[in-house]
């Protein structure tokens, strides 16, 4: 023990400034006011001797690419051939060139010795307050919750709408694989899926798929829907991204007890229920529209449907419409009150089931036909 504490050099410390450690000074002297000019002394001096390193290295930056550009001008003189006039001006430039490239290596040596006496010189300034430790880092870091603007109603569906639109080869892709295996490399390749727009996408696929009557392919979307489902749930759960849950999703799946087993079956079978209702559902109001749409057709120029109006009338009325007896259907109109004769025969009419010029432009044109036929016997 001794001996390791022996040998520890602790002669870094011999020469710490710490103002602190002055002497008390007259009484008649505000200490902190000379503490601060001191210190602020202390700080110019460093300032300084900063400022000449730095022209330091300045210099013999400059004097080492004037002495690069003075080399590259020798070699070309050495490597140039002219005539003999021209020869002389050259060795006279060869000379010039030579001296300066001297005189720069000099310099850049004189330069290159003073830096290294100024880290010399740096080396022994005494430890300060100021540079006997340095931040290693700085952070500052508030504790305070962002605030987040809850999404409208309009901007959810929006949202849904663009992801579906850009990753609806992707979601299809995944509502048709049945292995764990295969599920979670494609999550692993496409972690972008893992949220609640590809479950909602893929619940819209399995209503259409039991809509098309496609039902073992209903089923098997379902089953993925239900996956997805399950991570969202135990990424809430966890209060963690869904896209870094998945895995734990599929490692717990794989090696789940029954009761876990039985509640992922026993979701699956409530989607499947709730699709076929759904479908049921969307089915009887596609009917609903088709009939509404078939009825607007038909409706007469009074705005009553044909089809209600007959199933209204009196049996006889409806056997001279079926026949298209009109003697018959007047002697039926006789037969009933005058008020509620009136009445069918109005409903007829606003229906489009009875033309009222229909029969009168019937005759003239057999009159006109009769007409006709006389002249032509008097031709």
């Amino acid at each position: 023990m001794t001996s390791q504490i022996a040998g520890l050099d602790y002669s870094t410390w011999d020469h710490i400034y710490v103002s602190d450690d002055e002497d008390v000074t007259c009484p008649f002297v505000d200490t902190p006011s000379l503490y601060r000019m001191r210190h602020r002394s202390r700080l110019e001096k460093m300032a300084d001797f900063q400022l000449r390193g730095e022209e330091l290295e300045t210099n013999l930056e400059k004097c080492k690419r004037k002495l690069e550009e003075a080399q590259g001008r020798l070699t070309e003189l050495e490597r140039e051939s002219k005539d003999e006039e021209e020869d002389r001006e050259r060795e006279a430039e060869l000379k010039t060139v030579q001296a300066e490239v001297r005189k720069l290596k000099k310099d850049a040596k004189k330069f290159e010795e003073m830096i290294q006496e100024y880290q010399r010189e740096k080396k022994k300034l005494p430890w300060n307050v100021d540079t006997i430790s340095k931040d290693g880092f700085s952070k500052s870091v508030l504790n305070i919750k962002p605030e987040t603007k809850e999404e409208t109603q309009e901007e959810k569906v929006e949202k849904h709408k663009v992801f579906v639109e850009k990753y609806a080869k992707e979601i299809k892709h995944f509502g048709m694989l049945n292995r764990w295996d295969d599920s979670q490399k494609y999550l692993s390749d496409n972690p972008h899926l893992v949220c609640e727009e590809t479950a909602n996408a893929l619940v819209v696929i399995c209503i259409d798929l039991e809509i098309d009557e496609k039902h073992a392919l209903m089923e098997q979307v379902a089953h993925q829907a239900i996956v997805m489902q399950f991570i969202l749930d135990l990424a809430s759960a966890v209060k963690a991204d869904p896209r870094g849950c998945f895995r734990q999703f599929f490692s717990k799946i794989k090696t789940a007890d029954k009761p876990y087993l039985d509640a992922f079956h026993h979701e699956l079978e409530l989607l499947k229920e709730r699709v076929r209702s759904c479908a049921r559902a969307r089915m009887e109001n596609a009917m609903k529209e088709l009939e509404e749409e078939e009825r607007e057709k038909r409706l007469g120029p009074g705005g009553l449907d044909p089809v209600e109006v007959y199933s209204s009338l009196p049996k006889d009325i409806q056997r001279s419409f079926d026949e298209k007896n009109i003697e018959m259907l007047q002697e039926a109109m006789s037969r009933l009150d005058p008020e509620e004769g009136k009445y069918h025969l109005k409903r007829c009419i606003d229906s489009g089931l009875w033309v009222p010029d229909s029969g009168e432009a019937d005759d003239e044109e057999e009159d006109d036909e009769e007409h006709g036929d006389v002249e032509d016997e008097e031709d």
